[in-house]
This record gives structure tokens, sequence and C-alpha cells, in this order.
């Protein structure tokens, strides 16, 4: 069976001619090494075996071609999704099919790292010198003097040499065969066929990682016809990147792989999950004060706990079968530097986790409260830390200012960690967001390997609760 789909789908759902045609502009060369690729899968029966990590670029769409399993990957990152499939499947031959603005700018890293691994991968590399599908910008790999976009007068020095990405590879201990190929002729093309097929197989026989550059066509952006992007590639980029075999030393196979596990207890244990279920408080979604999708922001210095309070929140939330989400965000520093936290929590599903205007903010310090006290919503909550905020600034459009001692409590229960969960407790105080229980039940669950710190926190939780009383 083909590993081409008989229908394209992206174009007029697979009617027609446009059906049987791919997006490529005329003389593109991802056409061929699709070509090659699809082949090569096909020759050496890998086609149940194989999955193909389409990338962004000119090649995104590589997943309307090829009958094999697919997966999309952010810009660059498409090695390390290839690794991820590999290491979760090991007999899965996996190719990873890059350009040159995908691999050798963005991914760079990603690329260089994969390969000194050496994992058992097949990486397809397309430099046609150029951004193809952003507009024809200058790419890691345009030639000195080679006018884009983005060099409308020509690569000069300062704008940084070519990168010789097959040359770069070879140099790693990881890679087991390296080899640059070309389209222009009848005899490359054979070579590139050769090439292609060669690092699927030595994949499929787990002799190590296996990196194919192909010097392609791109005349829409070479602004040159098909014959002349061919001329082009043979005249100005063999000089830079000369073709042939940069590395072959695939003489031995892979060490013998672990198999993964997929048991789901295993994971659970992993990941820190529970097959119990959680016991639930809530009969409804608490939509009297801010309706059906809630957003909160906890900030202050690193150290405050924001973090810990944060999770607690959209714990509790999924706990009640609610959705959530929780966003970090924070200086490099471990303990003084900035750290802000963004919650949404939704009667059925968050469309937007980010809580740039929140309903609810919990400040721990001055800088927090000047920074985000401003954008919360009209009718809105701020609880700040009295003990730390001693004169807080107005807030219009009747946001309700409450002040609470969170330090101050948790310096008298003589642990100063647990003024987040004070925090916490005044949050319950003065929204009823959910029960008391609810909040405890994931403070409990939280501290399941630590229980002698159990009854401080809810102490804790207590007083918080307490103190909006008091307020």
């Amino acid at each position: 069976m083909s590993v081409f789909y008989d229908r394209f789908e992206r174009h007029d759902h697979g009617a027609g001619l446009k059906g049987k045609s791919t997006h490529y502009c005329p003389g593109c060369g991802h056409g061929l090494v699709h070509k090659y690729l699809a082949d090569a899968i096909e020759d050496l029966d890998l086609k149940d075996r194989t999955v193909a990590i389409s990338p962004v670029g000119c090649a995104v769409f590589l997943h309307y071609y090829l009958d094999v399993g697919n997966s999309q990957a952010a810009h660059g990152r498409a090695p390390a999704v290839a690794l991820g499939h590999k290491l979760a499947n090991p007999d899965a031959v996996v190719v990873s099919y890059q350009g040159d603005g995908d691999l050798a700018s963005i991914g760079l890293a990603e690329i260089l790292q994969a390969a000194q691994l050496g994992i058992p991968l097949s990486v397809i590399f397309v430099n046609n010198a150029i951004y193809g599908m952003t507009g024809g910008q200058m790419a890691p790999t345009t030639l000195m003097g080679q006018k884009t976009a983005t060099s409308p007068f020509g690569r000069d020095r300062q704008m940084g040499m070519p990168l010789r990405m097959a040359e770069m590879i070879a140099s790693l201990d990881g890679p087991s065969y390296v080899e640059r190929v070309a389209l222009f002729d009848s005899k490359q093309r054979v070579k590139a066929e050769k090439a292609i097929r060669k690092a699927l197989r030595l994949q499929a026989e787990n002799r190590g990682f296996a990196f194919v550059e192909v010097l392609a066509e791109c005349p829409t952006h070479l602004h040159m016809t098909s014959q002349e992007a061919e001329a082009w590639v043979k005249e100005s980029m063999l000089p830079v990147f000369p073709l042939g075999v940069k590395k072959d030393v695939a003489d031995a196979t892979w060490p013998a792989w672990k198999q993964p596990s997929f048991n789901p207890a295993r994971v659970a244990q992993l990941i820190g999950g529970s097959s119990q279920p959680v016991e639930r408080f809530c009969r409804t979604f608490p939509v009297a004060q801010f309706g059906r999708d809630i957003g909160l922001k906890l900030a202050g210095a690193g150290g405050d706990g924001a973090q810990t309070a944060a999770m607690l929140l959209a714990r509790a939330a999924i706990n009640e079968g609610f959705d959530a989400t929780h966003i970090p965000s924070y200086g490099p520093e471990s303990r003084g530097g900035t750290s802000y936290a963004d919650v949404r929590i939704a009667e059925t599903e968050v469309l937007s986790p980010a809580a740039a205007a929140p309903h609810v903010l919990v400040a721990f310090n001055a800088p927090s409260l000047a920074k985000f006290g401003p954008a919360v919503v009209p009718g809105g909550l701020v609880i700040y830390d009295s003990s730390i905020v001693h004169e807080p600034q107005a807030l219009g459009h009747d946001v309700r200012l409450l002040g609470v001692p969170c330090t101050g409590i948790a310096q008298d229960l003589g642990k100063l960690m647990v003024k987040n969960i004070v925090a916490l407790g005044a949050l319950q105080g003065a929204t009823k967001l959910f029960p008391e229980a609810t909040f405890l039940a994931a403070i409990r669950e939280a501290l399941r390997e630590k229980c002698a710190l159990i009854a401080l926190n809810e102490q804790a939780f207590a007083w918080g609760v307490r103190s909006v009383g008091d307020a």
C-alpha cells in the first residue's frame, strides 16, 4: 500500500486535481524529498512503524501527504518531539523533517542535543538557503552576498557566516551517519534517494542517529525559474556546502532498549496521583460574586508562597470537578525576587489561562499591590498583607481592599512560611469561593508526605478565615 494518501484533504477536501497536488511552489525541492522519504518507508516496509514529525515551515503540512504516524512540533522543536516518540516507543522509526530556518535557527539547540545524544533517529534537513514560508528572509544558511528580504544588499560579515550543519553535526560524537546531498540533476537525486533510504534503514536496524542534509531549490524566493534555481544550487551553494558523506560509523547496533512502562498505577505513583476519589463539598459552582470564570492573581516576593497558594487553589477547584489552570511567573532569584501566579477557575472550561484583569488579587508586599492592584476588575477584591503593607494606595472601580496580617499571624504560630495559608483562609472567608473543607482537603492532600505539618497549616487557615471577621 502506498505511503502517500490517495487524496490530499487539504485542497478542496481532496476533490479533483487539487486533491492530488501538494501546496509546494513549482520547482520546490520538498516535493522530491517527500517522494524519496515515502518510497524509502514503503520499500523498507516501515509504514506501520514510522512517525513523521512535521515542523513549522514549508513542510508544515507533511501530515497531509504521508499515511504514517504524524506529530506537529512547535518551531524548531521537532528533534525534542522525535525523542519523546522514540523513548516512548523504541520500535518506532521516527523522522524529524525540518528546513533550514527551523533546524539551524530557532531549533539549533534541539538538533545539537539530539544528535549528541545519539539515540537512533532519522533527521531530514532541507537547506534552500532562505526562509521559504515566511517571505524570503535571510536564513542561517544564506550565502555571503546573497540578497534576501532582510539582507537586501547581500549578506555581509556583520550578519555572520553561513552555518554548515552537516559538518557541525558530524563533528559530534553521537551521530552515526551524516551526509549532504543535492537535487539539481538526476545523478544527485539518485544519491539523495539512497541517503534518505539509508538514514531510515539504519534506524530500523537500531544503528544510531542519522542526519541527511538536502540542498534544495526555492525558485519563488530566489526569484528564478526552476532551471535557474537548480543551476544556482550547483554553482553557488556547492562551494560553501560541499556534498558527500561527512560521517559513517554505523557499525554496531545501539544498546538494548529498556522498554518503557505504561502501567497506569505506576504512572500515577510517579506523578503523585491517587486512585482514591476526592471528597467533594461544593453543591454548585460559586457564581454569586464573579460569574462562571474566575481569575485570581497571587503575587509577592520569592519565598512568600504565592506559587504554592496558587497551586493549592487550582487543586481545590479540580478536586471539586471544575476546570482550573495555574501559570507561574517568577524571577531568577530563589528568594527575594518577584513571584506571581495567575489562576483561572471555570465551571466547565478555562478558555484563557491568563488573569491580566483578575477578580481577586492576593498581594504579599507593596510592589505587588502597586503593580497589579489597578488591574483588578470593578467590584473585585484585593487581599493584602497588612503586616507588610501599612498604607495601601486607594483603588477605584469599587474594588474592595482587605488587609490581613498574614505575616504577623504566621509569626505568632511560629512558622513564617505558613503566611500563604493564612492568605488562603482570608480568601475563603472573604469570598466563600469554596467551602472551608474544600481548601483543607487540598492542603491535607499536598502535605500527605509531611503529616506533622498538617495541624499547623490547618491552624493558619483557620486564623486566616477568622481574620476576615476582625478586619
